[in-house]
């Protein structure tokens, strides 16, 4: 007989791993327990309720009660066999006539922890209502978790349904039926998620098996949402350090040399933006990235690599490469280093430490570092020298990928390039990285003003929204027209960025704050000239849009 182990969400986590050591070696000379319930013959739940679990049906099934079987675990196999009756889904459970779910929670991150984190919740909680359905919606922001779910609240959920583009903690919905999203399709397509929900999610087990279990499930995160969970983590860092710096530079260029000038504040600011925040910036995007791969045993070795990297002037490319060698490595040894029960709290605190930061840094420091500080340093010096022409031609590349999915894959390419050469003292890019991506939200609100009669009420309301997340540098901002209208929003969008980005990098603009938008023009190397180029590349996009859009119907 195949059995299979699984705690209820309200199942404390030291006893859940007791009671199942205790409970296979009791199986080992009889029974196979299994990880995967589908293939289970019995099914034995730990704890006091009963989940509702659309996995379990035409399954036999045993409540293990906390108080009744954890002093007595010997006999709850027997027990279990005798006594297991079929699966019937909770008398209170949520789930109305009709099949759908009724009781939603829902967790929403980004990697900026701005944009797609509150406008994807705002469309699940909308869609959900709609629905008739008890909805609440955590967001993961940058300022830490908003609208917490409660524990009582995570016990009566029936589905779990988690858009995040970035690694979040989700031990609280041990036990829960989860679908997992982005939040680009929550925002967008969100009854098809909901409709897939329903149809995909599938129990989280969460510990450490839980990337594994996804994987298994053609889950696989990818490359992109690694390295965005270590973007969203050094963003704070980068936006601290560079406001810090540029106020530093308000006493003068080279004020910070001199420790008499202002009673040596700008020495101070430069010393906690440059010399702290800067400094770090490189190793915690490194560990997140590695965390995102390999969770906490891979976050201390990608922190030392990035460090490394930092330290020998890898930049930005040294990071990547230490986020990513770290992850695997530490991943791989997880899985070759196999060790008895009473053993296994040494590896996640000393041996996967110990042997990932003694490989990690050992590769980085003879192999990785010399040649990529090469590279970095030519390409820094390259985007220092070159010419108007050559900086147009990088401008309207970073513009025309700032543009073209407002907030995907390949806007995220170009941001996360302009944010990372701020490592290697070139402010550029990130001038023109976010000229370009404040033009589609703002082209698209003038585009609402010239050509009023081609939009319904519902799309201008949007262009007085669209025209405010522009000056904030959300580009999301424009996604309820590239909805809609999606081939010559873009067109549009694209023409202006690019301008936009052309201009700003042609006249050698710089910024070393990677988010604020029209907060953080005082710190912009030249504000009247940023401005007149952000104002022709969103009257490029309006002008071009209200052209090109046909007429609404009536």
């Amino acid at each position: 007989m195949h059995i299979y182990l699984t705690p209820t969400a309200n199942f404390g986590h030291a006893k859940a791993f007791l009671l199942r050591e205790m409970l296979s070696k009791a199986a080992q000379a009889q029974h196979q327990i299994v990880d995967s319930a589908e293939a289970a013959d019995l099914i034995i739940v730990l704890g006091n309720v009963l989940p509702n679990n659309a996995q379990f049906s035409g399954k036999k099934v045993f409540l293990a009660k906390i108080d009744e079987h954890f002093n007595a675990p010997e006999n709850l196999l027997d027990q279990a066999i005798q006594q297991a009756q079929d699966y019937v889904p909770p008398a209170e459970s949520a789930v109305v006539s009709n099949g759908k779910m009724k009781n939603i929670v829902a967790v929403t991150a980004c990697p900026t922890g701005v944009a797609h984190t509150f406008m994807s919740a705002e469309a699940i909680e909308t869609y959900a209502k709609q629905q008739g359905w008890q909805v609440k919606v955590e967001t993961r922001g940058q300022v830490g978790a908003g609208n917490e779910i409660t524990a009582e609240e995570v016990a009566t959920a029936d589905l779990v349904f988690v858009a995040a583009d970035i690694d979040v903690p989700l031990d609280k919905f041990k036990g829960k039926l989860m679908y997992r999203t982005s939040t680009g399709l929550a925002l967008k397509k969100t009854a098809q998620e909901f409709d897939k929900a329903f149809k995909d999610a599938k129990i989280y087990e969460g510990g450490a098996t839980s990337a594994a279990k996804a994987e298994e499930r053609g889950e696989k995160k990818g490359v992109y949402k690694h390295l965005m969970t270590g973007v969203s983590h050094m963003l704070p860092l980068v936006v601290a350090g560079g406001l810090l710096i540029a106020i530093s530079f308000m006493f003068g260029i080279e004020a910070f040399k001199d420790e008499n000038i202002a009673g040596g504040l700008p020495k101070a600011l430069m010393d906690i933006g440059g010399g702290a925040a800067f400094h770090l910036m490189i190793a915690v995007f490194a560990g997140y990235v590695a965390f995102s791969i390999a969770d906490r045993p891979g976050l201390a070795v990608g922190l030392i690599g990035g460090m490394l990297a930092t330290t020998a002037g890898a930049g930005i490319l040294g990071g990547i490469i230490a986020g990513f060698l770290a992850g695997y490595v530490v991943k791989g040894l997880n899985n070759v280093i196999k060790l008895p029960p009473s053993l296994m709290s040494l590896k996640p605190i000393l041996i996967l430490p110990l042997l990932g930061s003694f490989i990690v840094g050992l590769a980085m420091i003879y192999l990785i570092n010399p040649p990529v500080a090469k590279i970095m340093t030519a390409l820094s010096e390259w985007l220092k020298s070159m010419g108007d022409v050559n900086a147009m031609v990088l401008g309207v590349i970073i513009g025309t990928m700032m543009c073209i999915d407002m907030g995907g894959p390949v806007n995220k390419a170009a941001y996360t390039f302009s944010v990372g050469m701020i490592a290697s003292q070139v402010y550029t890019p990130m001038a023109a990285a976010m000229a370009a991506g404040m033009v589609p939200p703002i082209g698209m609100a003038i585009a609402t003003w010239l050509a009023r009669s081609k939009f319904t009420s519902n799309q201008r309301d949007a262009g007085k929204a669209s025209f405010v997340l522009g000056f904030c540098f959300i580009s999301e901002g424009a996604l309820p027209f590239v909805a809609a209208d999606p081939l010559r929003v873009i067109i549009s969008s694209v023409l202006g960025g690019a301008t936009a980005g052309a201009i700003s990098m042609s006249l050698g603009i710089t910024l070393q704050a990677p988010h604020g938008g029209l907060f953080v023009i005082p710190f912009v190397s030249e504000p009247l000239m940023y401005l007149g180029a952000i104002a022709i590349g969103s009257v490029l996009t309006g002008v071009v849009y209200a052209m090109i859009k046909p007429k609404v119907e009536a």
